[in-house]
């Protein structure tokens, strides 16, 4: 990553690590899941919307505090 990417990404990673992190209590947890909500509602079906890999990371999240915390669920 050339420093001029790295540049980028922490001025776009700001303001996104508002809604965005691992989530390690039940108010990330429902956070995360709402937002995932939000943008499953947006993207829809469509693998080539912009956001679609996106969804696919909170889905990542989500299922992993799921695993962690209720592993009898998952």
């Amino acid at each position: 990553m050339s420093a001029a990417q790295l540049d980028t990404l922490t001025r776009s990673w700001t303001p996104i690590s508002t809604l965005v992190c691992v989530p390690r209590t039940g108010a990330e947890y429902s956070r995360i899941v709402s937002l995932l909500d939000e943008i499953t509602d947006e993207v829809g079906e469509d693998e080539d919307h912009p956001l679609a890999s996106f969804m696919d990371v909170l889905g990542s999240l989500v299922h992993g505090y799921e695993a962690h915390s209720f592993p009898e669920l998952v």
